[in-house]
C-alpha cells in the first residue's frame, strides 16, 4: 500500500525561505526514514529541534531590557532555524509568574525564560516560590551584563550622588525610590546601595522597568537605579539626570557620568546580568543547541553593536557557568535583603 504525503499548506505563518525550500525539497526521504526508523523523541533526537514556534517568555513589560533582548534575538533565530519566536510578555511579582510558566512547562525547549539577576533575587527574597529556582531550572546561558545608573528627575533639585545621599538624610524616610519589583536586579542593586551609604527610604515596586522609569521622570518616585538599556535614551533627552553608575567602570556611552566610587561610595558596586533559562530536564543536546545558536547570534556585529549602544555588554557563558553564577548570586542576595530588613510585601 503506497502512503501519501498531504501538499504543504500555503496558510503558513512564515515567509517562503531557502531555508524552507530546502525542508520541502527533503520531504519524501524524512517521510521514508520516518517510516523505515523507530520514533525518536525531542530529547533523544535534538537534530529535529526545533520543529515548530519557540517561546521566550519574559518575566517584564514592554520596552524593559528584558523584552529588548528577547527581540533581539528571537528574529535571529527565526532566521537560522525557520522557526517563529514567540515574546510572552508576563510583567507580575517580580518575574515569579514568568518563572511559574517556565518551571511547570514541557522540558522540550520550546519554552524558555529571559530573566534579568532578579532572577536570583527573587529566590532570595521569598521564602515560597511557585518553582524552585535551582532545582526547577536548566541555565541555557547569561546573554548580557549591565550596570545600572542611579537617575532622577530634574525637578527634585539634586545634581550628584553626594546631594541625594545627603538629602535622604535630613529626611529619612520621606523620600522613595522605584523599582521593577519585589527582589528584581533594581531593587537588590539599590538596597544594597541604602546599606552602603547608610540611608533610609520608602521601596515603590512596579510591574516594571518602564513604569518605574516614566513615575521617576514625573516626579511620584524621587530616585530610581535603573538599569542601561531603557535609561540611556532618556538620559541623552534630558528627561532624568543620571548621577553616577554602578559598575567599576564608567558606562562607554555616558562617559561624563562618573561611577558611585568617584561619587563618593567607594564601597558601592553592583553589576546585573541577564540570562535565558529552560525547564529542568531538558536535554542536554537541545541545551547545546541553543546555548551555541543564542551565543553566535550574539557575537555577530549588529546585535553586539545594538546591545553596546545600549549600555550593555554582551556575555557568552557555558551552561554550567551560568547556573553557578545564579546559586552564588542567591546565596549573596538573601544576605543583603536581610540585613536590609527588606520584606516581600
Amino acid at each position: 500500500m503506497r502512503r501519501r504525503v498531504a501538499a504543504p499548506s500555503r496558510a503558513v505563518d512564515f515567509p517562503v525561505t531557502a531555508f524552507c525550500a530546502k525542508a520541502l525539497a527533503a520531504l519524501p526521504a524524512m517521510v521514508a526514514m520516518a517510516v523505515a526508523s523507530p520514533v525518536f523523541s525531542q530529547g533523544s533526537f535534538p537534530s529535529q529541534y526545533p520543529s515548530k514556534p519557540i517561546r521566550i517568555v519574559v518575566p517584564f513589560s514592554a520596552g524593559s531590557a528584558t523584552d529588548i533582548l528577547a527581540r533581539l534575538i528571537g528574529p535571529k533565530l527565526y532566521e537560522s532555524w525557520g522557526q517563529q519566536v514567540v515574546v510572552d510578555n508576563r510583567a507580575s511579582a517580580g518575574g515569579t509568574v514568568a518563572g511559574g510558566i517556565v518551571a511547570g512547562a514541557a522540558p522540550d525547549g520550546y519554552t524558555l525564560l529571559l530573566h534579568s539577576s532578579g532572577f536570583a533575587g527573587s529566590a532570595a527574597l521569598y521564602d515560597k516560590l511557585p518553582y524552585d529556582s535551582v532545582k526547577d531550572f536548566a541555565g541555557i546561558m547569561q546573554i548580557a551584563g549591565t550596570p545600572l545608573i542611579f537617575v532622577v528627575s530634574p525637578t527634585l533639585g539634586v545634581k550628584t550622588l553626594k546631594e541625594l545621599i545627603a538629602l535622604a538624610k535630613q529626611k529619612p524616610r520621606q523620600l522613595n525610590y522605584a523599582s521593577s519589583g519585589i527582589g528584581s536586579g533594581t531593587h537588590y542593586g539599590t538596597e544594597l546601595f541604602n546599606l552602603t551609604a547608610g540611608i533610609s527610604v520608602v521601596h515603590v515596586p512596579y510591574k516594571g522597568v518602564p513604569e518605574a522609569l516614566n513615575d521617576t521622570i514625573s516626579g511620584r518616585t524621587h530616585f530610581f537605579t535603573a538599569p542601561t538599556l531603557p535609561a540611556i535614551p532618556l538620559i541623552k533627552s534630558g528627561r532624568l539626570l543620571a548621577l553616577a553608575a554602578s559598575s567599576a567602570q564608567r558606562i562607554a556611552l555616558l562617559p561624563d557620568v562618573p561611577t558611585a566610587a568617584e561619587a563618593g561610595l567607594p564601597a558601592y558596586e553592583y553589576d546585573g546580568w541577564y540570562g535565558i533559562l529552560g525547564p529542568a530536564k531538558m536535554p542536554r543536546a537541545i541545551v547545546d543547541r541553543l546555548n551555541k545558536e543564542v551565543g553566535r547570534i550574539l557575537e555577530t556585529p549588529d546585535v553586539r553593536d545594538k546591545i553596546v549602544a545600549m549600555g550593555g555588554v554582551v556575555k557568552v557563558t557555558a551552561p554550567d557557568v551560568f547556573e553557578k553564577l545564579i546559586r552564588d548570586e542567591i546565596v549573596t542576595r538573601r544576605k543583603v535583603f536581610t540585613a536590609a530588613g527588606a520584606k516581600p510585601n
